[in-house]
């Protein structure tokens, strides 16, 4: 057993694989050398294994970069030049447009009050009006109220129930 594993150990060394042996790939017609194989296959278990040392959730190896902790600026947010950051940065330009629609739709249809001269519409007006244009009203109305740009009692609103609960435009 032992010139065996001797002889597989000599042969594991770059310089003993034999340049000439060459596999034919069938996919893209071209012959495909076994050292290229081999070099392939480890450059992509070392890419594994450093994904693996910063992964969070791998049970084998702690991560390597500085996890922020509780209280911290960055805690609960994505990695600085990350896609995640990318898609929440466009995720807020988008929420952003829509609520601005939403004030201009608001401005649009609703009337001054006679008391502080402010644009207010019920609900129910304003859901026949903007159903047209999306179909996330009540989050959008949460969104600007949580902007302070409008203002209305409850919760939440519902389709038929809060017809009649008016909706202010702060801004």
């Amino acid at each position: 057993m032992g010139t065996n594993s001797q002889s597989t150990a000599i042969l594991e060394t770059e310089e003993d694989v034999p340049a000439p042996a060459q596999l034919k790939d069938d996919t893209a017609g071209s012959f495909v050398s076994v050292r290229g194989l081999k070099e392939n296959w480890q450059k992509w278990s070392h890419e594994h294994q450093e994904y693996q040392r910063n992964n969070p959730f791998s049970n084998t190896t702690r991560p390597s970069v500085v996890v922020p902790q509780r209280g911290q600026d960055d805690y609960g947010r994505p990695l600085q030049g990350s896609m995640t950051e990318q898609r929440g940065k466009d995720a807020h330009t988008h929420i952003s447009r829509e609520v601005q629609e939403l004030c201009e739709v608001i401005r649009d249809i609703g009337e001054p009050k006679e008391v502080d001269g402010k644009v207010a519409v019920k609900f129910g007006k304003l859901f026949e009006r903007y159903v047209t244009i999306s179909n996330k009203l009540v989050g959008v109305l949460l969104r600007a109220r949580k902007q302070k740009l409008v203002d209305f009692e409850g919760e939440m609103l519902w389709q038929g129930k809060d017809d009649d609960v008016v909706i202010t435009l702060l801004q």
